[in-house]
């Protein structure tokens, strides 16, 4: 080192600014060592890093506080996939469906595929039909009863 300087000297610590935290966190106090440029190479065989001197019990109890709060609870998704499912099970033993329209026609045939919008009804025997989500009032397999 320059001059005779010993590492030592030159790393006095700075304290860092108060963290105030607003979650519960215990205060922290971090440690920025001033560095010169000629430190950087001679800084590897000394570590900067302090301990963590706790007090047997200050990490249990820190722990408890937290964990003293409920946690917020989120809010359930809006997609269930519920629809997705139903019409993938459809789709897959081609299941006849009856769909009833808003405007009161049934249609009969299975559900080729869907998408967010729409569906297509493949008939036998009929045009096949791509159907608007919002024009179906309700569906049910052609081999239940209505109630």
């Amino acid at each position: 080192m320059a001059g005779g300087a010993n590492l030592k000297d030159t790393l006095d610590s700075i304290p860092a600014e108060p963290y105030a935290d607003e979650e519960g966190f215990a205060n922290r106090k971090l440690i920025r060592p001033t560095l010169t440029r000629g430190d950087h190479a001679h800084n590897n065989n000394h570590s900067t890093h302090q301990g963590h001197n706790h007090a047997p019990g200050e990490r249990k109890e820190r722990d408890r506080d937290r964990s003293a709060t409920p946690a917020k609870k989120t809010a359930p998704s809006e997609q269930t996939n519920a629809e997705n499912f139903y019409y993938q099970k459809q789709m897959q033993t081609k299941t006849p469906m009856v769909i009833v329209l808003r405007d009161g026609e049934e249609v009969h045939g299975y559900i080729e595929w869907y998408d967010r919008n729409c569906i297509k009804l493949n008939r036998s025997g009929a045009a096949n039909l791509m159907i608007y989500k919002p024009a179906i009032k309700y569906m049910f397999k052609e081999g239940e009863v209505r109630r």
